[in-house]
């Protein structure tokens, strides 16, 4: 070695070290003053939002992330417009643009999405104390900006300037109480962050150094003025108003909402147990989950769409616009109306064929099927006709002859059935002859075209109310989703079907092994109208569409909210009150004459809204036909007494008293429910007839929440 080489290698390793530390002091003088920025932007961000605690709002700043050793959430806000998980930015290049975000040129829409991932776990733990799914919100609040500036998936992106008002917009949606409680739940989901500054990464990508930053963003920032918090407020209180079960739900339904299922799905329970309410929060919830499909809610009942767009509206307005709110054969109607077949509807002329072709069956045919049912006549063949074999869309005498017949309280033998299927096809031959359909033939028609011309873009499908569904019915809507994961959910009740006719889903191909769920706690009615409405269905033989012919049992009291529910036949027991809420016992009166029962009608109405007992518009008279509606809304029209008709209902408040059909009130619940002119023996001895009659007379009385008139005349 010459001389002096080792003393300048010496010197290389120590200036190639040098160079490395001051390299690295580099990295950590900018690591500080990412740190240091992060650190005002938050600063700035909950003081700016500290006023908000006067009125109900809790700031939880530097929680850790769930499932991170290191991470931390910047903010998290519970207060009456819900629950924030809130992450501040002080990024100067940023753009949002069609559900993705950019920094500079570089795409950062992944890294903030983990955001979504952390609202998404903190719905499931929420949701144990009861929070509806749909308020937990995440924002990404950017400093220096103003107003809504876009969306990444679900993640709302905002400005600094007025987040206040954004929090605030969304209104009174939690009670004081249901705050607390959220609140000690968020509290510990979201345990408070000790770890030193340096060693964590509370962001989801890197912040800014501060020589990025402005000057001013140095200081803390400005509180909210107090004229600032009472805008924002009083904008808020503008915002629809919310019921309770919009927002809280019992922690049983509200983890049902957010349950994932591996294929069809159905979701059952008497009535009152909050089927329809977890239905609608679950459409909200699979479309929040499917950002770029869309979700049909469907059911028989032709008025319930309207009113269940109106309340998703209220409830989860960022939802409702990719959601569809359709009645069955309203959607059938456009499926055919969209690939141009045109149908002639015609129930009236309908109607007088199939007599036509009553009275045309041979002599010994139509005098075998009288025998069978001497009570019904015509019209429980007419029934069988349309429910049966065309409900099923049966296309052949050997399918009829070998089909069972759920909810058919007549055995029929081959040559009964011969009888009915002669009287079957003459039906079809005249409505063809004259070009004309039914609305039965609506619903097959579309099914093939459905099955010729697929209809794609829907994610899910939720119907209500399936039990009211014909077998073809459901055929129709299970082509359009199959049995994908969380595609399909039935709602419905066995006990509550009014229309003749019953299936099993088995015949449609439909399996829902290990997938249906059962509602045992009746939320709506008061124990007086539970054991009232629970002396119609006593021993009640129903038919299912996934389970063998139930009956209901004998008339048993009103279980509280910390007894054992049971499945099966104990279902339809009065189901449990989670609250145990007492009320006013059911007016039930008899009336020699119909005007004395008219009198009676009127003067409890004006008795009900004079003491406060409710407002008129919370009333509802339910009726067994249109005739009935029309003379009930004469009578309120003299005792100057407003009313509207239920076909015209959308869930709106109004002040008027709700006329129509028991039929039209399913799906929905008023404070007071009147049924007028009851008749103590049903008209007919029919026993399927009959049994149908007691059903249709629970689901009125179940329709009541809080108190029950029963006019007998």
């Amino acid at each position: 070695m010459s001389a002096g080489s080792s003393a300048e290698q010496q010197a290389q390793r120590l200036g190639a070290l040098a160079s490395s530390y001051a390299q690295e002091a580099a990295r950590a003088a900018d690591e500080a003053g990412r740190y240091a920025a992060a650190a005002v932007a938050e600063r700035q961000l909950a003081t700016r939002l500290s006023p908000l605690t006067a009125h109900g709002y809790y700031l939880l700043a530097d929680r850790k992330w769930p499932g991170s050793r290191s991470a931390q959430i910047d903010l998290v806000v519970v207060g009456p417009s819900g629950v924030w998980i809130i992450d501040s930015k002080h990024w100067n290049d940023f753009s949002v643009a069609g559900g993705a975000m950019f920094r500079e040129q570089a795409d950062v829409t992944d890294e903030v999405l983990r955001l979504a991932d952390v609202a998404n776990s903190a719905e499931s733990a929420l949701a144990e104390v009861g929070l509806a799914p749909g308020e937990v919100r995440v924002a990404l609040v950017m400093h220096g900006h103003k107003g809504r500036l876009g969306e990444v998936g679900p993640i709302e992106v905002v400005g600094e300037v007025d987040v206040h008002k954004h929090l605030a917009a969304r209104g009174r949606r939690l009670t004081p109480s249901q705050v607390e409680r959220v609140l000690l739940a968020a509290m510990q989901y979201f345990p408070a962050y000790s770890g030193p500054q340096i060693e964590q990464a509370h962001t989801v990508v890197p912040e800014p150094t501060l020589h990025e930053l402005p000057n001013h963003a140095l200081n803390d920032g400005e509180l909210l003025s107090e004229a600032e918090v009472m805008e924002a407020l009083g904008a808020a209180e503008l915002a629809a108003p919310v019921e309770d079960w919009m927002t809280f739900l019992h922690p049983t339904q509200a983890n049902l909402v957010r349950r994932s299922f591996n294929g069809p799905s159905r979701i059952r329970g008497s009535a009152g147990t909050g089927k329809t309410v977890v239905g609608l929060h679950r459409a909200a919830y699979l479309a929040r989950m499917h950002p770029h499909g869309r979700i049909l809610f469907t059911t028989f009942v032709k008025t319930l769409p309207a009113v269940m767009s109106n309340l998703l509206a209220r409830l989860a307005p960022e939802a409702a616009e990719r959601v569809d709110f359709v009645g069955v054969n309203s959607f059938a109607s456009r499926a055919l109306s969209e690939r141009g077949i045109r149908l002639k509807i015609d129930s009236r002329r309908s109607g007088v064929l199939l007599k036509k072709a009553w009275f045309g069956l041979d002599e010994p045919a139509r005098a075998r099927l009288m025998a069978r049912a001497p009570i019904a006549g015509f019209e429980y063949w007419k029934e069988e006709v349309d429910s049966v074999i065309k409900g099923r869309g049966l296309v052949s005498f050997e399918q009829y002859a070998d089909c069972s017949r759920p909810g058919r309280m007549i055995p029929l033998n081959v040559e009964d059935r011969r009888a009915v299927w002669a009287l079957f096809e003459s039906y079809e031959r005249l409505m063809r002859a004259e070009g004309i359909h039914d609305f039965k033939d609506q619903i097959l028609l579309a099914e093939k075209a459905l099955r010729e011309r697929p209809l794609t873009g829907y994610a899910a499908v939720v119907v209500d109310e399936a039990q009211d569904l014909s077998l073809s019915m459901v055929r129709m809507l299970h082509s359009l989703v199959g049995d994908g994961p969380d595609g399909f959910t039935l709602i419905g009740d066995g006990q509550q079907s009014i229309y003749p006719g019953g299936y099993v889903l088995s015949e449609a191909g439909i399996s829902l092994a290990g997938r249906g769920v059962v509602l045992d706690r009746n939320y709506r009615n008061t124990i007086e109208i539970q054991e009232f409405a629970s002396t119609f269905i006593a021993d009640n033989e129903f038919a299912d569409i996934d389970d063998a012919p139930s009956v209901a049992p004998g008339r048993s009291r009103a279980r509280n909210a910390d007894e054992t529910a049971t499945a099966g036949s104990e279902l339809h027991r009065n189901s449990v009150n989670a609250t145990g809420r007492h009320g006013s016992a059911p007016v039930s009166a008899t009336f020699t004459s119909t005007d004395e029962h008219d009198a009676a009608m009127v003067a409890h109405i004006r008795d009900a809204v004079g003491v406060g007992e409710c407002a008129i518009g919370d009333i509802a008279i339910l009726c067994d036909t249109n005739r009935q509606v029309d003379t009930a809304r004469r009578l309120l029209t003299a005792a100057g007494l407003k009313s509207m008709s239920l076909m015209d209902y959308v869930g709106i408040s109004t002040d008027a008293v709700k006329v129509g059909t028991i039929n039209r009130a399913k799906g929905l619940e008023f404070k007071l429910v009147m049924l007028p002119w009851t008749p103590k023996v049903p008209k007919t001895a029919d026993d399927e007839r009959v049994a149908r009659d007691l059903r249709e007379r629970y689901v009125a009385t179940t329709r009541a929440r809080d108190a029950l008139w029963v006019g007998f005349c």
